[in-house]
């Protein structure tokens, strides 16, 4: 039997030459080429998709919206499990806004199954990101201060293991694997759902700032004015900075912002929160309304003929120092993105040690991308990146799914020692043979 051979596979694939194939096996950061993909329906289909490529040795990549900057939801010459079909949003207690969200929808499709309702779930920035990769990841978005992570609302998941069982993780049944999945990536098994609860969110406040700068020293001025803004913004209130690469006719330097408010609260609470992010600086336009919680999920866009890379830094105090690291890093040659979002609120009153996403005394996470061309080899990625370095050395940590390297380094800061060794224990008992390897890979504890 060659590994093509799907006959005893009852589970809908796709194999090189199949329409539809080349598609499939494109992901947002790139192209893959692997021997099948399998669209399961169920979590028996998943797990017998499983069972397959186990059986035959072959690499595993799960997707879900297959926007990880690492290209780890397809391979070459591997299965990738694309989880399309379980796409499904149902409520499962109104009265707790619980909802059940399948491991393959989208966030797009999320917030308008939610929207009639008037309630939303705190997750990330775009529409077509995937629920699945986005919430093992932690979920940061635009209602992070307010509601926090996506983790910080997840109170169970379906998880089909490496050796076909489906289990149920929560507090009360399998707590280690319940806590690893808050955070740990997709290094434990496939998410078949999560378990959310929703917040009452119809309308949010939402729109952009943009300022103008003159030289390095306003740009910094304006972000250390920022970072005050924010330190003593209410909760409600998430904002991101953002310096665009330094091309003709891109805006000097941009504020991004979110109010999400009570239902029903006056409009003087949001105008009076926003109030500071107008008096930053030179403003060149503002362009903020009062929209569903639905449409601040933007369509990502993947500029053609470019290769994007990112890195990023958890800092805990957004001192001077690194905001004028992060001016620098911005000015070098080659054409670069840097965005700074306040943390702090509601994600930061969850204890370290609660969930895998442990870097909860994040005051910012700091990002930086590089723009090349798509030609562009790793050692042109990693010269390109020789600056950011200098803002790196700040952070005490960095968030999975913005980190566009997947180095033993990179790993390392992504969780303190004594979470990486409890993720490894919850490995070596959900997956000893290390299936589920393509990911910020944790490698299972060494059996005692």
């Amino acid at each position: 039997m060659t590994l093509h051979d799907t006959t005893e596979l009852a589970v809908e694939t796709l194999r090189p030459g199949d329409d539809g194939y080349d598609d499939a096996a494109r992901v947002f950061a790139g192209a893959g080429a692997p021997a099948l993909i399998a669209r399961p329906r169920t979590p028996d289909e998943v797990a017998a998709a499983l069972g397959h490529a186990v059986r035959r040795g072959l690499a595993v990549s799960v997707r879900s919206g297959g926007h990880g900057p690492l290209g780890h939801a397809t391979n070459t010459g591997g299965l990738v499990l694309d989880l399309r079909h379980l796409d499904g949003v149902e409520v499962l207690d109104a009265d707790r806004r619980l909802v059940r969200v399948g491991g393959g929808a989208t966030w797009g499709r999320v917030a308008a199954r939610l929207d009639p309702l008037g309630w939303g779930i705190t997750s990330g920035d775009t529409s077509e990101v995937g629920v699945g990769g986005l919430t093992l990841g932690g979920g940061m978005g635009w209602m992070v201060r307010r509601h926090g992570l996506t983790v910080d609302n997840l109170v169970g998941a379906r998880v089909v293991t490496a050796d076909g069982r489906l289990l149920s993780a929560s507090e009360h049944e399998h707590p280690e694997l319940f806590w690893a999945l808050r955070g740990g990536g997709g290094n434990f098994g496939v998410v078949v759902d999560f378990d959310l609860v929703a917040q009452e969110v119809a309308t949010v406040h939402h729109g952009t700032v943009t300022y103008q700068v003159a030289d390095d020293t306003e740009t910094t001025d304006l972000l250390r004015r920022w970072r005050d803004a924010m330190r003593s913004a209410p909760d409600e209130l998430s904002s991101t900075i953002a310096l665009p690469p330094r091309m003709p006719g891109a805006p000097p330097a941009i504020v991004l912002l979110c109010y999400a408010g009570q239902p029903g609260a006056p409009v003087e609470a949001a105008d009076a929160a926003i109030e500071p992010l107008l008096e930053l600086g030179a403003v060149a336009e503002a362009a903020i309304r009062e929209v569903r919680y639905a449409e601040v999920l933007e369509p990502a866009q993947q500029p053609p003929g470019l290769r994007l890379s990112a890195r990023n830094a958890l800092v805990p105090e957004l001192g001077d120092e690194v905001l004028a690291e992060i001016v620098r890093a911005h000015a070098a040659p080659t054409p670069n993105a840097v965005a700074i979002r306040s943390l702090g609120g509601a994600f930061g009153r969850v204890p370290a040690d609660a969930t895998a996403f442990a870097h909860r005394d994040a005051e910012a996470m700091v990002v930086g991308m590089v723009m090349l061309p798509g030609t562009a080899s790793d050692a042109d990625v990693e010269e390109a990146h020789t600056p950011w370095r200098a803002v790196a050395a700040h952070g005490t940590g960095t968030y999975i799914n913005f980190q566009g390297s997947a180095a033993a380094a990179d790993l390392a800061s992504a969780y303190p020692p004594a979470t990486y060794a409890r993720l490894a224990e919850v490995k070596r008992r959900y997956d000893p043979d290390n299936v589920f390897a393509l990911n910020h890979n944790v490698p299972p504890a060494p059996a005692r």
